[in-house]
C-alpha cells in the first residue's frame, strides 16, 4: 500500500475507521430491528436507542461518501451511499441530488436551498401554530415537514418530476412495510418511529449552530454566491460544537461532525482525523467551538423562536455570533440537514 493512500486517508486509518463505521451500522441497524419485536418494554426501549444511533452514524457515513472519504474511488463512495440512504429514509429522492446541494454549500459558501419555509408558514399560519406547540413539546415537527417533502419530492419539486418512476416506486415499497408493521406489530412500528424522530432530532442538534447564515433559494438557478470561494468569510462564520472536547471519543457518537471548522478548512479530511485538523486550526487551548452545555441550553430555550425569523438583521454575526452561542444567546437554525436535498 503505497505511502500516497496512506496520506489521502484511505490506508489502513481507513479501513480500521470506516470498517468499523459500517459494521456498527449493519449490526446496530439489524440488531435494533430485531429488538424492537422482543416483547420486553424495557428491552425494545433499549434496542429504540441502539437503533436511533445506527440511522445516525448511517446519516454520517452518507456525508463522508458525498465527500468520497470512505473509498479511494468515487464510484465505491457512490455504492455505498445509494446503500445508507435506505437505512437513514432518505431514499425517496436520489443520493446524487443530496450529494449536490451539499456540495453547493460548500462551494458557494451559503445554505442554498429550493423550499422558502418561512413564506410557507407565513402563507399557512395555522400549521405554524401546530408546528410550534409540537416543537414546545420537543417534536421535531419542522423536520417531519421536510421530510414529508423529501418522501414526495417529485410530486412537490418541479425540477424533481423525472423522478417520479423511482418515487412512486420507494413509496409504494416503504409504505408498504410501514403498513403492515403499523397493522399486524403496532408496538414495533411505534417504536420504529421513535427512532427516526431521535435520529432527526440528533441530526438538527448538530447543524443547529454551525453557521449564522441564512437560506438562498439559489438551488436550481444559476446565479453566482456573492461568497463563492471566500475562505476567511467561510471559517468566520462556521462554528465547531463539538460534544467535549476533553472526551475524544464522545465525538465519534456524530462522527466528530461538530468539528465543522476543520470539515469546511478541508472538506477532504475524513471524519476521525478532524480533531487533529482542529487543533491545527485553533490549538488546543482555543475558545473557537461552542461547548455542549451551551449548545444544550440553546437547543431547549429557542426550540420555538427559531423555527421561523431567525436571522434578524440585529442578529450577532461572525465572532459576535461565536461568543453569543457560547453564552447560550442565539436562536439557531432549522431544516438544514444534508439528507434533505432541496
Amino acid at each position: 500500500m503505497s505511502k500516497t493512500l496512506i496520506k489521502n486517508g484511505f490506508g489502513v486509518e481507513s479501513l480500521l475507521f470506516n470498517g468499523c463505521a459500517c459494521l456498527y451500522v449493519l449490526i446496530s441497524y439489524s440488531l435494533g430491528l430485531y429488538g424492537l419485536f422482543h416483547e420486553n418494554i424495557g428491552l425494545n426501549i433499549f434496542f429504540t436507542i441502539v437503533l436511533a444511533h445506527g440511522m445516525i452514524i448511517a446519516a454520517y457515513l452518507v456525508h463522508e461518501c458525498g465527500h468520497n472519504l470512505v473509498f479511494k474511488k468515487m464510484r465505491y463512495n457512490t455504492y455505498l451511499g445509494k446503500c445508507l440512504i435506505w437505512i437513514c429514509g432518505a431514499s425517496y429522492g436520489t443520493y446524487e441530488d443530496i450529494r449536490y446541494k451539499h456540495f453547493r454549500h460548500h462551494i458557494d459558501n451559503d445554505d442554498v436551498v429550493w423550499f422558502d419555509y418561512e413564506e410557507f408558514f407565513r402563507k399557512y399560519p395555522i400549521v405554524l401554530k401546530i408546528t410550534q406547540f409540537l416543537e414546545w413539546l420537543y417534536i421535531p415537527a419542522h423536520e417531519l415537514i421536510m421530510h414529508f417533502i423529501m418522501a414526495f419530492t417529485s410530486f412537490i419539486i418541479p425540477e424533481r418530476r423525472n423522478q417520479r418512476v423511482r418515487n412512486i416506486a420507494v413509496l409504494i415499497l416503504r409504505g408498504s412495510l410501514f403498513i403492515f408493521l403499523l397493522s399486524y406489530y403496532p408496538r414495533v412500528a411505534f417504536f420504529y418511529i421513535l427512532s427516526y424522530l431521535i435520529m432527526m432530532t440528533v441530526l438538527r442538534f448538530m447543524d443547529s449552530i454551525q453557521h449564522d447564515y441564512s437560506y438562498n433559494l439559489t438551488l436550481f438557478s444559476k446565479e453566482k454566491s456573492l461568497r463563492r470561494g471566500d475562505f476567511d468569510w467561510e471559517q468566520e462564520h462556521t462554528f465547531s460544537n463539538p460534544i467535549s472536547t476533553k472526551i475524544p471519543a464522545l465525538n465519534w457518537i456524530t462522527l466528530n461532525f461538530g468539528f465543522h471548522n476543520a470539515h469546511h478548512a478541508d472538506m477532504t479530511i475524513p471524519w476521525y482525523k478532524l480533531p487533529q485538523k482542529h487543533s491545527q486550526l485553533f490549538g488546543d487551548n482555543s475558545i473557537n467551538y461552542v461547548p455542549f452545555f451551551a449548545q444544550l441550553k440553546i437547543f431547549h430555550k429557542q426550540r420555538v423562536n427559531r423555527i421561523i425569523d431567525n436571522h434578524q438583521e440585529d442578529s450577532p454575526m461572525g465572532y459576535d455570533y461565536l461568543i453569543a452561542a457560547r453564552k447560550a444567546n442565539v436562536s439557531g437554525g432549522n431544516a438544514a440537514s444534508f439528507l434533505t436535498s432541496f
